[in-house]
């Protein structure tokens, strides 16, 4: 008996999306990071059509915002951050890149992309550096007690 070879049914919203980077932090005092690029890929062998939409749309401009990735190809997506003021700072918002296959509508997959507005770059990666040096500190540093009658001594294990 000769099997039909078929793809296999593509259940809605179960395709695995591919999307780098995965969080999005824009500083306000560094404006070459004011637009950065996500990369969209598409590993499978048909072609994928992809929308991108956002918690906050008036606070970004999405260049080509919606549009189609050929089989085992990548497309990238610009992104830019339109209000950089104060009162954005910290908020964490959404992008979902959606995606189906050409000649469907219905979602096949979908990915979340969070971004982030930080006030300044060199503030962050003076906390990062400040939390890494703690983190360095508690894991490396090991303190063995031991008690003799009448002697206490202590050594520092290092790892």
């Amino acid at each position: 008996m000769h099997q039909q070879k078929r793809q296999p049914e593509l259940v809605e919203g179960n395709l695995p999306v591919f999307v780098f980077p995965t969080e999005l932090i824009f500083y306000a005092d560094d404006q070459s990071t004011h637009k950065q690029v996500l990369t969209l890929y598409n590993p499978y062998e048909f072609a994928l059509k992809f929308k991108v939409l956002c918690t906050t749309p008036n606070k970004y401009v999405v260049v080509d915002a919606a549009g189609a990735v050929k089989p085992q190809c990548c497309v990238d997506i610009v992104i830019r951050h339109r209000d950089v003021r104060s009162c954005h700072y910290g908020v964490i918002d959404k992008f979902r890149l959606q995606v189906s296959e050409q000649s469907q509508r219905k979602a096949l997959g979908r990915k979340e992309v969070v971004a982030t507005l930080l006030p300044s770059a060199k503030e962050q990666q003076k906390e990062e550096e400040e939390k890494r040096i703690k983190e360095h500190l508690t894991e490396s540093l090991f303190f063995e007690q031991s008690f003799q009658p009448g002697l206490i001594t202590m050594a520092i294990l290092r790892t």
